[in-house]
């Protein structure tokens, strides 16, 4: 079975947002062996300055790199990465899982983003949506989307 890793900055304190992962989880429970790792976040102070968020965000992304796991296919959230539709993101899944790996990072910075750091050791990046959203709902986002794309390469009706 696949395994798949969510590796994401800061935790959910919102019970519906909780909620939802939590279902999610279950649904996918059926289709893959999932780990969402959550690395604490760094505190934003009142006064912040271009100096201070590459501080922050290097800090988040070294967190981040070494919860890698070495043998894992990694692919990055961030604005700049390709924008792909569930059915291309389905397809992107099953070759990965045939042809590379059994084991797949997903990677979600903090509120701040990633740094090229992470970029650079992930094996792609993908862009959800040229809009901005919090790093949350994002969380829940790809969850539902890897929900869609199994059902989608099972030929259930889920995404019709």
């Amino acid at each position: 079975m696949l395994n798949i890793s969510i590796i994401c900055v800061g935790k959910i304190k919102e019970a519906y947002l909780k909620d939802a992962i939590n279902e999610y989880s279950k649904r996918l429970s059926k289709y893959c062996n999932l780990n969402i790792v959550e690395l604490p976040d760094e505190k934003l102070p009142d006064k912040i300055n271009s100096s201070i968020i590459e501080i922050i965000k290097k800090k988040e992304s070294t967190k981040i790199i070494d919860s890698l796991k070495k043998d894992s296919y990694v692919i990055a959230l961030d604005l700049n990465g390709k924008s792909i539709s569930s059915e291309d993101f389905s397809k992107k899944i099953d070759n990965i899982s045939l042809n590379y790996n059994s084991n797949i990072s997903f990677i979600i910075g903090g509120t701040l983003g990633l740094t090229n750091d992470v970029i650079d050791c992930s094996s792609e990046s993908i862009c959800f949506s040229k809009m901005t959203f919090p790093h949350q709902l994002i969380r829940l986002f790809l969850l539902e989307q890897l929900f869609r794309g199994f059902k989608i390469s099972k030929g259930e009706t889920y995404h019709w």
